[in-house]
């Protein structure tokens, strides 16, 4: 789910077992918006260039992205996500 908090794009996921994470929501390669990539199990799919980084830590996993995602601390509290930004 894309999210944009203070002129910036963030992207959150709900993985397999329920926990809640949050990474940059732009694509390292081309700033393409990530929340309209394929998700599979840990892995948010780039929709240009099929890219992949794994959400829970940032990695880029397949080429052409190189350059990892950003993390953000995310927990579900009281039906919220709340999300840690700097």
């Amino acid at each position: 789910m894309r999210w944009d908090h203070g002129g910036k794009t963030y992207a959150l996921y709900q993985s397999p077992d329920g926990e809640f994470f949050c990474t940059d929501g732009l694509c390292t390669h081309e700033n393409v918006h990530l929340a309209g990539g394929l998700v599979m199990d840990y892995v948010i799919e780039c929709p240009k260039h099929n890219g992949q980084f794994d959400y829970r830590t940032g990695q880029a996993k397949r080429a052409p992205v190189c350059v990892n995602l950003r993390t953000y601390p995310a927990r579900a509290e009281g039906g919220r996500v709340l999300v840690q930004v700097d």
